[in-house]
């Protein structure tokens, strides 16, 4: 066994350990694309991963108002409550980051690693969720000073 799928089947473990199924089913996929010979998918899946996770992301955040669950009347109201307020302002800052990150990893791509071991481990651990290379990386841009 190589060192990547190793590696892979370590961050699947961990997943497990922590009972993440998030970490756990995207390493056991890649790790299937490994073992089954379809590295050929590995070029796309860094294209269009991403967006796509951003999409169904989005789907499952807006659902609640496709769904009607969440009226226009509530989303209105969300304008003149300072909690919603605040977190208007706190959505627009991560969103922010997250553009800012997006432009730092692929500028530079050498942090990547880093990052995405940051955000297993902090899955892992931290019952956090795999969105956060992008707002770490728009963090560390802020931190170090580029994008």
């Amino acid at each position: 066994m190589d060192m990547t799928s190793l590696l892979l089947l370590l961050m699947a473990a961990l997943g497990i350990f922590s009972n993440n199924m998030p970490i756990t089913v995207a390493m056991i996929v890649l790790l299937l694309l490994r073992v089954l010979h379809m590295q050929f998918m590995f070029p796309w899946l860094e294209k269009y991963g991403l967006t796509i996770g951003i999409i169904v992301l989005t789907i499952g955040v807006m659902t609640p108002v496709a769904s009607g669950k969440l009226s226009l009347q509530t989303l209105w109201s969300s304008f003149f409550n300072w909690k919603s307020i605040l977190a208007i302002g706190v959505g627009m800052l991560v969103a922010w980051l997250g553009g800012r990150g997006a432009a730092l990893m692929g500028n530079q791509p050498t942090i990547v690693a880093g990052l995405l071991i940051g955000t297993v481990l902090g899955v892992a651990f931290f019952r956090g969720v795999p969105v956060g290379p992008l707002i770490a990386a728009g963090i560390l841009s802020l931190l170090i000073g580029k994008m």
